[in-house]
C-alpha cells in the first residue's frame, strides 16, 4: 500500500499543492488527507483497483495492473488519493472474506508501521471491514517483532504469545466502524468486487493484453526473437 500512495504523490500532485503543503508545514499525505477527510463516502464517484504492482494476495497475479473508474474533468488529486486508500481497504476485505470462507474467523485488526499515522485511512479500514481496528503503540513494529522472536529464542519467554504480551502494547479498538459510512462502503465494495472479478478472474484478459502490447512496443528489433 505505501508504494501505491507514494506513486500518486510523485505523479498526480500539481505544483500548487506542493506549494500549499510547504506553506502549511504539511507533507503531501497530510495535505491530501485534509482535503478529502470531510468528503462523504462515495462523493468522489471513483472505484480503484490498486494493482499497480500486480495482485499478490488472493489472485496471485503480478501481471495485473491498476484501474481507476469514474474519472471526470472535475476529479481532484485528493479524490484519487482517497480512492486509492479505499482500494487497499477493499482488497483487505477480499482477503478477509476468503479467510472466512475457508473457516478462519477474523474479528479484529492490529495495525503497526507508518500507515497508522493516517487517521482517515484507519477509519476507512474500520468502516470497510466493519471491524474494530487496534493500533500498536510501538513506532517500530517490525523491529519489535524481531525482538520478540529473539527473546523467545534466547529463552527469556516460553513462547511468542507470552513475549508479545510482555513486550508489546496495543491500543484496542482505536477505530470503530461508523454504521452509516459502513453501509455506504458496502455499496462501493460491491462495485469494487465486480471490477475485481471482471479484471482479475473473468475471461476478458484486458489487463494482460495491455501488458503484452506494452512489452511488444518496448522490445527493440535487436531484442526480438
Amino acid at each position: 500500500a505505501p508504494s501505491i500512495f507514494a506513486w500518486w504523490l510523485r505523479q498526480g500532485v500539481p505544483a500548487d499543492y506542493l506549494a500549499e503543503a510547504e506553506a502549511n508545514g504539511e507533507d503531501l499525505h497530510q495535505l491530501l488527507t485534509r482535503k478529502t477527510a470531510d468528503q462523504p463516502v462515495g462523493a468522489h464517484g471513483l472505484v480503484a483497483l490498486d494493482w499497480m504492482n500486480g495482485n499478490r494476495s488472493t489472485l496471485v497475479d503480478h501481471h495485473l495492473s491498476g484501474v481507476i473508474v469514474g474519472l471526470t474533468l472535475a476529479t481532484r488529486p485528493e479524490e484519487i488519493y482517497r480512492a486509492l486508500l479505499e482500494a487497499t481497504a477493499f482488497g483487505t476485505r477480499v482477503i478477509v472474506e476468503a479467510l472466512e470462507q475457508g473457516g478462519v474467523p477474523v474479528t479484529e485488526f492490529v495495525v503497526t508501521g507508518g500507515l497508522k499515522k493516517n487517521a482517515l485511512l484507519m477509519q476507512i479500514y474500520a468502516d470497510v471491514l466493519r471491524r474494530p481496528v487496534s493500533v500498536a503503540e510501538s513506532e517500530q513494529g517490525p523491529a519489535l517483532g524481531s525482538a520478540i522472536h529473539a527473546a523467545v529464542a534466547a529463552g527469556a519467554y516460553p513462547d511468542v504469545r507470552t513475549a508479545a504480551a510482555a513486550m508489546g502494547r496495543v491500543q484496542p479498538g482505536a477505530y470503530r466502524p461508523d454504521p452509516a459510512d459502513a453501509d455506504a462502503y458496502d455499496r462501493l465494495f460491491a462495485e469494487y468486487r465486480a471490477l475485481h472479478d471482471h479484471f482479475g478472474r473473468g475471461a476478458d484478459k484486458l489487463l494482460h493484453r495491455l501488458r503484452d502490447i506494452r512489452n511488444a512496443a518496448l522490445t527493440t528489433p535487436s531484442e526480438a526473437p
